[in-house]
């Protein structure tokens, strides 16, 4: 026997509004500035960033450096 009962949809969220967005950006889970615990912060993260990122470019530009005087010191290169 078929059930008559009527199935109600659950209302669709209109996340395209204003309160839309502002519920949305509530349930999100922000991280932190400053570490807490075991959990980094954003501002450790910002430091190993730049730290890794100013390493390897000054790596990248000292490499550059010893290929140029090594191909001047043979002879190819101007």
């Amino acid at each position: 026997m078929a059930d008559n009962k009527k199935t109600t949809k659950p209302e669709k969220d209109h996340w395209l509004t204003i309160d839309g967005i502002r519920k949305e950006a509530k349930r999100v889970r922000w991280p932190k500035w400053k570490s807490e615990g075991n959990t980094p912060g954003i501002g450790q993260n910002l430091a190993e960033v730049l730290g890794f990122t100013g390493f390897f470019a000054a790596f990248f530009v000292f490499c550059d450096f010893i290929i140029t005087f090594l191909l001047k010191f043979i002879g190819i290169g101007a």
